[in-house]
């Protein structure tokens, strides 16, 4: 019984992602929920009270394994400014990603506290991630030097996600530059 109600769990979180990345946070409804993985709208209410209990254990479940890759590509350089460029240049090839899609999604709709804290301490943890490679490269105050860094990603991200004139890979290759010009001070 157990496992069948993770199986459950599990393919209505697939589907709330696939809803996400296809039609933001209006397509992620109980209704749909219940139509992408054959149950009934009531065995929904069984899994998840509300939207933001469906949004909340997509944070928890996504955005570690995101993270962990953003830390793997961080890890496979052995210099600070490489770092740099593999916490930008990865986060900027996930924005295709369904995971990432509905993050966006996520962070667009409206929720409860609980699930906003959630995401700040999210976004605070990959933040955290690029700290000490920023104070390798001498920054006195690496901390903020990372938020302002995540904000030139965050501008990368949305740009992408716009469908702008450009690229996405113009866009990373803009983004990088710019990271890295900024963050040795060039």
């Amino acid at each position: 019984m157990a496992e069948h109600r993770t199986m459950q769990r599990a393919a209505l979180l697939d589907a709330a992602r696939s809803l996400l990345s296809e039609g933001g946070t209006e397509a992620l409804t109980f209704p749909a929920l219940a139509e992408r993985t054959g149950l009934a709208r009531s065995s929904v209410y069984e899994y998840f009270r509300s939207r933001a209990a469906v949004v909340e254990e997509l944070c928890a479940v996504d955005f570690p394994v995101w993270a962990a890759e953003v830390e793997a590509a961080m890890a496979a350089s052995t210099s600070a400014e490489g770092k740099v460029e593999a916490y930008v240049r990865r986060q900027l090839e996930l924005v295709g990603d369904r995971r990432h899609r509905a993050v966006v999604a996520i962070s667009a709709s409206e929720l409860d506290d609980g699930a906003r804290e959630k995401i700040r301490a999210a976004h605070g943890a990959l933040i955290a991630m690029i700290v000490e490679a920023l104070g390798e490269l001498g920054h006195q105050q690496p901390r903020l030097a990372a938020m302002l860094l995540q904000g030139v990603v965050d501008a990368a991200v949305r740009r992408i996600e716009l469908g702008a004139a450009e690229d996405p890979p113009v866009i990373a290759e803009a983004a990088v530059s710019m990271a890295l010009r900024g963050v040795l001070g060039a």
